[in-house]
Protein backbone atom coordinates (compact mmCIF):
# COMPACT_ATOMS: atom_id res chain seq x y z
CA UNK A 1 0.00 0.00 0.00
CA UNK A 2 1.35 3.46 -0.91
CA UNK A 3 2.71 5.20 2.13
CA UNK A 4 2.83 2.01 4.23
CA UNK A 5 5.72 2.29 6.66
CA UNK A 6 7.23 -0.93 5.30
CA UNK A 7 6.43 -0.54 1.61
CA UNK A 8 9.17 -1.45 -0.92
CA UNK A 9 11.28 1.41 -2.26
CA UNK A 10 13.94 1.57 -4.98
CA UNK A 11 16.90 3.96 -4.91
CA UNK A 12 18.73 4.71 -8.15
CA UNK A 13 22.13 6.35 -7.67
CA UNK A 14 24.49 5.47 -4.83
CA UNK A 15 26.75 8.43 -4.41
CA UNK A 16 27.18 9.70 -0.87
CA UNK A 17 23.65 11.08 -0.80
CA UNK A 18 21.94 8.16 -2.52
CA UNK A 19 23.67 5.76 -0.17
CA UNK A 20 22.45 7.80 2.80
CA UNK A 21 18.88 7.75 1.44
CA UNK A 22 18.95 3.98 0.96
CA UNK A 23 20.47 3.52 4.40
CA UNK A 24 17.69 5.55 6.01
CA UNK A 25 15.08 3.40 4.26
CA UNK A 26 16.72 0.22 5.50
CA UNK A 27 16.91 1.59 9.04
CA UNK A 28 13.19 2.37 8.86
CA UNK A 29 12.39 -1.20 7.81
CA UNK A 30 11.63 -0.68 4.13
CA UNK A 31 12.50 -3.48 1.69
CA UNK A 32 15.00 -1.53 -0.41
CA UNK A 33 16.24 -2.23 -3.93
CA UNK A 34 19.29 -0.31 -5.13
CA UNK A 35 21.04 0.25 -8.45
CA UNK A 36 24.21 2.09 -9.39
CA UNK A 37 26.43 2.20 -12.48
CA UNK A 38 29.23 0.85 -10.33
CA UNK A 39 27.59 -2.16 -8.66
CA UNK A 40 30.24 -2.40 -5.95
CA UNK A 41 28.93 0.80 -4.37
CA UNK A 42 25.95 -1.21 -3.17
CA UNK A 43 28.04 -3.75 -1.25
CA UNK A 44 27.60 -2.23 2.21
CA UNK A 45 23.87 -1.71 1.64
CA UNK A 46 23.46 -5.28 0.47
CA UNK A 47 25.17 -6.47 3.64
CA UNK A 48 22.52 -4.52 5.56
CA UNK A 49 19.71 -6.22 3.65
CA UNK A 50 19.24 -4.23 0.44
CA UNK A 51 18.60 -6.02 -2.85
CA UNK A 52 21.00 -5.19 -5.69
CA UNK A 53 19.28 -4.82 -9.07
CA UNK A 54 21.17 -5.79 -12.19
CA UNK A 55 19.62 -3.04 -14.32
CA UNK A 56 17.61 0.17 -14.05
CA UNK A 57 14.59 -1.65 -15.46
CA UNK A 58 14.85 -4.34 -12.80
CA UNK A 59 15.27 -1.73 -10.08
CA UNK A 60 12.19 0.24 -11.11
CA UNK A 61 10.10 -2.92 -11.48
CA UNK A 62 10.99 -4.01 -7.95
CA UNK A 63 9.07 -1.26 -6.14
CA UNK A 64 6.02 0.96 -6.62
CA UNK A 65 8.15 3.96 -5.57
CA UNK A 66 11.55 4.86 -7.05
CA UNK A 67 13.84 7.54 -5.61
CA UNK A 68 16.30 8.93 -8.14
CA UNK A 69 19.44 10.57 -6.73
CA UNK A 70 21.96 11.04 -9.53
CA UNK A 71 24.12 13.98 -10.56
CA UNK A 72 21.89 15.82 -13.07
CA UNK A 73 18.51 15.76 -14.78
CA UNK A 74 20.29 14.72 -17.95
CA UNK A 75 21.52 11.58 -16.21
CA UNK A 76 18.03 10.92 -14.86
CA UNK A 77 16.64 10.91 -18.39
CA UNK A 78 19.57 8.94 -19.75
CA UNK A 79 18.68 6.19 -17.29
CA UNK A 80 14.89 6.32 -17.36
CA UNK A 81 13.98 7.32 -20.93
CA UNK A 82 14.86 3.87 -22.36
CA UNK A 83 12.24 2.29 -20.08
CA UNK A 84 9.44 4.11 -21.91
CA UNK A 85 6.00 2.73 -21.15
CA UNK A 86 7.41 0.34 -18.56
CA UNK A 87 7.52 3.35 -16.25
CA UNK A 88 3.77 3.96 -16.47
CA UNK A 89 2.14 3.83 -13.07
CA UNK A 90 5.46 3.70 -11.21
CA UNK A 91 5.94 6.64 -8.86
CA UNK A 92 9.20 8.53 -9.44
CA UNK A 93 10.60 11.00 -6.92
CA UNK A 94 13.49 12.93 -8.44
CA UNK A 95 15.99 14.29 -5.91
CA UNK A 96 18.46 15.80 -8.38
CA UNK A 97 20.26 19.13 -8.49
CA UNK A 98 19.24 21.47 -11.29
CA UNK A 99 17.02 24.42 -12.06
CA UNK A 100 13.28 24.93 -11.54
CA UNK A 101 12.91 24.69 -15.32
CA UNK A 102 14.60 21.28 -15.28
CA UNK A 103 12.09 20.08 -12.71
CA UNK A 104 9.07 21.39 -14.60
CA UNK A 105 10.25 19.89 -17.89
CA UNK A 106 10.80 16.54 -16.19
CA UNK A 107 7.28 16.71 -14.79
CA UNK A 108 5.95 17.25 -18.34
CA UNK A 109 7.96 14.24 -19.49
CA UNK A 110 6.52 12.13 -16.69
CA UNK A 111 2.97 13.20 -17.46
CA UNK A 112 3.33 12.12 -21.10
CA UNK A 113 4.41 8.65 -19.95
CA UNK A 114 1.74 8.36 -17.27
CA UNK A 115 4.33 8.40 -14.49
CA UNK A 116 3.19 9.81 -11.13
CA UNK A 117 5.98 12.26 -10.34
CA UNK A 118 7.31 14.39 -7.51
CA UNK A 119 10.35 16.62 -7.63
CA UNK A 120 12.42 17.48 -4.60
CA UNK A 121 15.52 19.13 -3.22
CA UNK A 122 17.76 17.90 -0.42
CA UNK A 123 18.95 20.67 1.88
CA UNK A 124 21.20 18.49 4.02
CA UNK A 125 24.54 16.74 4.00
CA UNK A 126 24.43 12.92 3.90
CA UNK A 127 25.08 12.71 7.64
CA UNK A 128 21.78 14.52 8.33
CA UNK A 129 19.66 12.15 6.26
CA UNK A 130 17.35 10.20 8.53
CA UNK A 131 17.72 12.65 11.42
CA UNK A 132 15.20 15.12 12.88
CA UNK A 133 17.29 17.97 11.42
CA UNK A 134 17.22 16.72 7.82
CA UNK A 135 15.47 19.17 5.50
CA UNK A 136 14.00 18.12 2.15
CA UNK A 137 11.56 20.01 -0.04
CA UNK A 138 8.96 18.43 -2.35
CA UNK A 139 6.68 19.75 -5.07
CA UNK A 140 3.97 18.13 -7.17
CA UNK A 141 0.44 16.80 -6.75
CA UNK A 142 -0.78 17.06 -3.16
CA UNK A 143 -2.49 13.68 -3.23
CA UNK A 144 0.66 11.97 -4.51
CA UNK A 145 2.80 13.55 -1.82
CA UNK A 146 0.26 12.64 0.86
CA UNK A 147 0.19 9.02 -0.33
CA UNK A 148 3.95 8.67 0.12
CA UNK A 149 4.65 11.19 2.87
CA UNK A 150 5.35 8.53 5.51
CA UNK A 151 8.13 7.14 3.31
CA UNK A 152 9.57 10.50 2.29
CA UNK A 153 9.62 11.71 5.88
CA UNK A 154 12.06 8.90 6.68
CA UNK A 155 14.75 11.04 5.03
CA UNK A 156 14.43 13.97 7.42
CA UNK A 157 12.34 15.38 10.21
CA UNK A 158 12.10 18.77 8.46
CA UNK A 159 10.55 17.33 5.28
CA UNK A 160 8.32 20.01 3.75
CA UNK A 161 5.73 19.92 0.98
CA UNK A 162 5.74 23.22 -0.95
CA UNK A 163 2.72 22.81 -3.22
CA UNK A 164 1.79 21.79 -6.75
CA UNK A 165 4.65 23.61 -8.53
CA UNK A 166 7.28 21.00 -9.41
CA UNK A 167 9.90 23.75 -9.60
CA UNK A 168 9.30 25.18 -6.13
CA UNK A 169 11.75 22.88 -4.29
CA UNK A 170 14.61 24.02 -6.50
CA UNK A 171 13.58 27.66 -6.18
CA UNK A 172 13.92 27.28 -2.41
CA UNK A 173 17.12 25.26 -2.83
CA UNK A 174 18.84 27.78 -5.07
CA UNK A 175 17.63 30.76 -3.04
CA UNK A 176 19.16 29.27 0.10
CA UNK A 177 22.35 28.44 -1.79
CA UNK A 178 22.47 32.05 -3.00
CA UNK A 179 22.58 33.11 0.64
CA UNK A 180 25.24 30.51 1.39
CA UNK A 181 27.54 31.55 -1.44
CA UNK A 182 26.98 35.24 -0.79
CA UNK A 183 27.93 34.81 2.85
CA UNK A 184 30.83 32.52 1.93
CA UNK A 185 32.23 35.01 -0.56
CA UNK A 186 31.83 37.82 1.97
CA UNK A 187 33.81 35.79 4.49
CA UNK A 188 36.74 35.09 2.15
CA UNK A 189 36.77 38.72 0.97
CA UNK A 190 36.93 39.77 4.63
CA UNK A 191 39.83 37.36 5.16
CA UNK A 192 41.61 38.93 2.19
CA UNK A 193 41.29 42.35 3.82
CA UNK A 194 42.56 40.98 7.12
CA UNK A 195 45.49 39.28 5.40
CA UNK A 196 46.40 42.51 3.59
CA UNK A 197 47.18 44.03 7.00
CA UNK A 198 49.26 41.04 8.09
CA UNK A 199 46.65 39.88 10.63
CA UNK A 200 46.26 36.12 11.10
CA UNK A 201 42.87 34.71 10.12
CA UNK A 202 42.64 33.00 13.51
CA UNK A 203 42.90 36.37 15.28
CA UNK A 204 40.00 37.77 13.26
CA UNK A 205 37.76 34.71 13.42
CA UNK A 206 36.31 35.27 16.93
CA UNK A 207 35.09 38.70 15.82
CA UNK A 208 33.71 37.26 12.58
CA UNK A 209 31.83 34.66 14.59
CA UNK A 210 30.33 37.23 16.96
CA UNK A 211 29.44 39.58 14.09
CA UNK A 212 27.72 36.75 12.25
CA UNK A 213 25.78 35.68 15.33
CA UNK A 214 24.67 39.08 16.57
CA UNK A 215 24.45 41.22 13.42
CA UNK A 216 24.24 39.16 10.23
CA UNK A 217 21.99 36.32 11.36
CA UNK A 218 19.41 38.54 13.10
CA UNK A 219 19.35 40.70 9.98
CA UNK A 220 18.82 38.05 7.29
CA UNK A 221 16.66 35.90 9.58
CA UNK A 222 14.30 38.67 10.65
CA UNK A 223 10.77 37.83 9.50
CA UNK A 224 10.02 41.55 9.27
CA UNK A 225 12.41 41.76 6.30
CA UNK A 226 10.30 39.24 4.40
CA UNK A 227 7.17 41.19 5.22
CA UNK A 228 8.88 44.40 4.09
CA UNK A 229 9.45 42.90 0.64
CA UNK A 230 5.96 41.40 0.42
CA UNK A 231 4.40 44.73 1.40
CA UNK A 232 7.05 46.90 -0.27
CA UNK A 233 7.39 48.90 2.91
CA UNK A 234 11.08 49.65 3.47
CA UNK A 235 10.97 52.08 6.40
CA UNK A 236 13.77 51.46 8.89
CA UNK A 237 15.07 52.72 12.20
CA UNK A 238 18.24 50.64 12.07
CA UNK A 239 20.50 51.15 9.05
CA UNK A 240 19.37 52.95 5.92
CA UNK A 241 20.64 52.92 2.35
CA UNK A 242 22.63 56.15 2.80
CA UNK A 243 24.58 54.53 5.64
CA UNK A 244 25.13 51.27 3.79
CA UNK A 245 26.19 53.06 0.61
CA UNK A 246 28.87 54.97 2.51
CA UNK A 247 30.10 51.84 4.31
CA UNK A 248 30.27 49.86 1.08
CA UNK A 249 32.25 52.63 -0.59
CA UNK A 250 34.83 52.30 2.18
CA UNK A 251 34.95 48.50 1.78
CA UNK A 252 35.52 48.90 -1.95
CA UNK A 253 38.10 51.65 -1.45
CA UNK A 254 40.10 49.65 1.09
CA UNK A 255 39.93 46.55 -1.10
CA UNK A 256 41.22 48.45 -4.12
CA UNK A 257 44.05 49.89 -2.04
CA UNK A 258 45.00 46.33 -1.03
CA UNK A 259 44.74 44.99 -4.59
CA UNK A 260 41.70 42.82 -3.79
CA UNK A 261 39.19 42.36 -6.66
CA UNK A 262 35.89 44.12 -6.09
CA UNK A 263 33.95 42.75 -9.06
CA UNK A 264 31.40 41.04 -6.81
CA UNK A 265 30.74 44.25 -4.87
CA UNK A 266 30.42 46.82 -7.65
CA UNK A 267 26.91 45.76 -8.79
CA UNK A 268 25.63 46.35 -5.25
CA UNK A 269 27.27 49.77 -5.19
CA UNK A 270 25.49 50.57 -8.46
CA UNK A 271 22.13 49.57 -6.98
CA UNK A 272 22.70 51.66 -3.85
CA UNK A 273 23.80 54.65 -5.93
CA UNK A 274 20.67 54.37 -8.06
CA UNK A 275 18.34 54.10 -5.06
CA UNK A 276 19.88 57.18 -3.45
CA UNK A 277 19.54 59.07 -6.73
CA UNK A 278 15.86 58.05 -6.82
CA UNK A 279 15.30 59.50 -3.34
CA UNK A 280 15.26 56.27 -1.33
CA UNK A 281 18.34 56.87 0.81
CA UNK A 282 16.42 56.74 4.07
CA UNK A 283 14.85 53.35 3.30
CA UNK A 284 16.09 50.02 4.59
CA UNK A 285 18.52 47.77 2.75
CA UNK A 286 15.69 45.44 1.71
CA UNK A 287 14.73 47.97 -0.97
CA UNK A 288 17.69 46.71 -3.02
CA UNK A 289 15.30 43.88 -3.93
CA UNK A 290 13.47 46.37 -6.13
CA UNK A 291 16.58 46.41 -8.37
CA UNK A 292 16.69 42.62 -8.61
CA UNK A 293 13.07 41.57 -8.95
CA UNK A 294 11.79 40.46 -12.35
CA UNK A 295 10.73 43.42 -14.44
CA UNK A 296 7.25 41.97 -14.98
CA UNK A 297 6.59 41.57 -11.24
Amino acid sequence: MAGDNRSPVTVIGLGLMGTALAGALLSAGHPTTVWNRTPEKADDLVERGARRAASVAEAVAASPLTIVCVSTYEVTHELLDPLGEALAGRVVVNLVSGTPGDARRSAEWAAKLGVPYLDGAIMAVPQLIGTPQGLLFYGGPQELYDAHASVLQVFGGQTTYLGEDFGAPLVYDLALLTMLYGAGYGWVHAQALINSAGIPASAFQPFAQAWTQHVILPGVGDLDHGRAIDQRDYATEVSNINTNRLALSHVIGASEEAGIPVDALTPLRGHLDALVAEGHGLDGFARVWEKLRPAAD
